[in-house]
């Protein structure tokens, strides 16, 4: 049986929608009909063909990783699942043979493979997925969330890393995970949130999906400025680091209390330059974030939206799939939240 498919078909920009043979699944594994998608910014490094996406994807391949779908075949035992359930996915895929894995440490594991990155993706109408990566959707959610929960979680894995409540929060960056991040601070009760970029469009979308975050465009203003004009006398708790900016990341280390702790998601360039007698003398704490805790932030990720986290303004445009390039150039103009990839249609 055949279906569309979104590939990257070879060494050189660019992404094409085929016809191809639906996935035979394994032992193991679910074969998912894929309602909704949506782009990452991984899918559009391999869309432009970045030096990154040169070194790790080989075409031609089904390419994407974020969706919500309906399991339409099991094979291998299982209580958790069957034959309807709307299911998403971690994108990771563990080996389940390392120290990390057989400790349950399952996101540090050394081996991991990406959907959509290592083996094909989910920019299909059918996609084969590990039963042990399936997460099993809540009714009380709207559907269409779960296909940004690999972001979402993210941002969560990112924002709970350390104690929230009562905090003073600076962010770097406001791409959706970034904003996406302000929403959870707040809802879990951190005091002031300050959120930077240098792009006003995503600072205004910032404010319309978390009203109460201080954003700051820092073209125009410094972040200690900021800090006397809130009351701060001390600089901040937590920081939160996703822009990837060696610039932003300096600001940020600037404007830490002593002792302060920072949670890294964004990816420095490999000659960012920090004050290392900054960061010792303050005794700043640096923890580097990667993907999820598989599954312990989904089931926060839950939990924060049946409890009144409201995030659905990030999705900001939802497009047929086979108008995947108006989704990709929506995400390339640097001013959308995340984009959806309608496959329910068909």
């Amino acid at each position: 049986m055949k279906m569309d498919a979104i590939i990257k078909p070879a060494a050189q920009p660019g992404l094409e929608l085929v016809r191809k043979e639906v996935p035979v699944i394994n032992d193991g594994e679910a074969l998912v009909k894929v309602h909704y998608s949506a782009i990452c910014g991984t899918d559009v490094h391999i869309y432009d063909w970045n030096q990154w996406a040169q070194d790790t994807i080989k075409p031609p391949m089904t390419i994407g990783h974020e969706f919500v779908g309906e399991i339409v075949e099991l094979k291998g035992n299982t209580s958790a699942f069957k034959v309807g359930d709307i299911v998403s996915a971690e994108g990771h895929v563990v080996c389940g043979k390392c120290r990390n894995c057989r400790a349950g440490r399952r996101h540090l594991c050394p081996n991991t493979k990406g959907i959509g990155v290592n083996r094909d993706g989910i920019f299909a109408e059918y996609a084969s997925i590990p039963i042990n990566n399936l997460w099993l959707t809540d009714k009380d959610i709207p559907e269409k969330m779960y296909a940004i929960f690999d972001p979402y979680g993210n941002a969560t894995h990112t924002a709970l890393k350390f104690p929230m409540i009562g905090e003073d929060v600076l962010i770097t960056g406001a791409g959706p995970i970034g904003i996406m991040a302000a929403a959870i601070c707040r809802h879990v009760g951190a005091k002031n949130i300050v959120l930077t970029d240098i792009s006003d469009a995503r600072l205004e979308l910032a404010k319309k999906v978390c009203p109460s975050v201080i954003t700051v465009n820092t073209l125009n203003k410094r972040i200690k400025d900021v800090q006397k004009e809130i009351g701060m006398t001390e600089g901040f708790d937590v920081g939160l680091e996703m822009s990837g900016s060696g610039i932003a990341f300096n600001e940020m280390l600037d404007n830490m209390i002593m002792g302060g702790k920072i949670a890294m998601l964004g990816l420095q360039s490999s000659d960012t330059k920090i004050n290392w007698n900054n960061m010792i003398f303050n005794m700043i704490t640096l923890q580097g974030i990667y993907g999820r805790e598989v599954f312990e932030t989904w089931h926060k990720m839950t939990a924060m939206l049946k409890s009144g986290l409201d995030i659905s303004k990030i999705i900001t445009g939802e497009y047929d799939y086979h108008d995947f390039e108006k989704g990709f150039a929506d995400m390339k103009s640097g001013k959308s939240g995340k984009i959806i990839l309608d496959w329910a249609k068909n």
